[in-house]
């Protein structure tokens, strides 16, 4: 087992669920290691982390091989009143933009997912009822994942 990451001292403007969750956005098939490395999680509480994503709805993961690949559903509402018209999407799309505008991934810690390429491409094509419309395929993926 890894070491527990330092633990960050006090409030930040997002929540661990969206951070992990925007990890997942950037990579569907990274580890729970690799999640909770770059959001400063333990492993359990990113399994639990996920655990409440796929409860709610926000989250499925299917196994392939050893890894799972999981899928975001887009189109799911965020769950505080404020947010009430805010999908999943939407939350992402923010996400993404902020990532565009950080340094390049050269410059990045190592091991720190992006939400760039595929993401990006995913979040401006994601209408409101939470339906992909087409998109370009990122480096790696076929047209066919047709899933976050």
């Amino acid at each position: 087992m890894g070491e527990v990451p330092e633990p960050h001292t006090g409030w930040t403007f997002l929540t661990n669920h969206a951070r992990v969750l925007a990890a997942i956005a950037s990579n569907q098939r990274t580890r729970v290691r690799d999640i909770a490395a770059h959001c400063r999680l333990t492993e359990r509480a990113v399994q639990k982390i996920i655990s409440d994503l796929e409860t709610d709805g926000y989250l499925t993961h299917r196994r392939e091989g050893r890894s799972n690949a999981y899928h975001i559903q887009p189109g799911t509402i965020l769950r505080h009143p404020a947010e009430a018209a805010l999908s999943v999407a939407d939350l992402l799309s923010l996400l993404v933009q902020h990532d565009v505008a950080r340094p390049d991934e050269a410059t990045r810690p190592s091991g720190s997912p992006s939400l760039r390429g595929g993401a990006v491409a995913r979040a401006r094509h994601v209408g409101g009822d939470g339906n992909a419309s087409t998109h370009a395929a990122p480096e790696g993926r076929s047209d066919s994942d047709d899933h976050w």
